[in-house]
């Protein structure tokens, strides 16, 4: 389901802008690499050792690792129940997804392709 849900939101905002042609590869690294940090959080909980910030946790998903952070939320039963940290997750996919409507947006693909050519010494 979390991935279906991304995937639609992602189709629905390209049949208005074209969506960056990165974005899969972005969201399903930081997917990955945010489930495997929810999975050692989960490991570290139940054996009583250093747990993983919050606030990383919804850097992960701020970054595009949302996906993979509501699978391993449903998966693995973490960070189910804690009212506030829902909160605050919901609020990072939102502010996600704000950002990613933004960067396909005309301008904001005009901005990005002049960081780009700038970067690349072409600007």
């Amino acid at each position: 389901m979390p991935l279906g849900v991304s995937a639609g939101a992602v189709a629905a905002l390209g049949t208005v802008w074209t969506v960056p042609s990165w974005t899969a590869w972005v969201y399903a690294a930081m997917s990955l690499l945010t489930f495997v940090v929810y999975a050692k959080d989960k490991a570290a909980a139940r054996g009583r050792r250093w747990r993983t910030p919050e606030s990383t946790l919804h850097l992960l998903s701020l970054l595009g690792g949302w996906p993979g952070a509501l699978l391993a939320q449903q998966v693995l039963r973490h960070k189910t129940i804690k009212v506030s940290f829902r909160a605050v997750f919901w609020c990072t996919v939102v502010a996600n997804l704000v950002l990613l409507t933004v960067a396909s947006s005309p301008a904001g693909a005009f901005v990005i392709g002049s960081l780009r050519d700038a970067l690349s010494g072409t600007g």
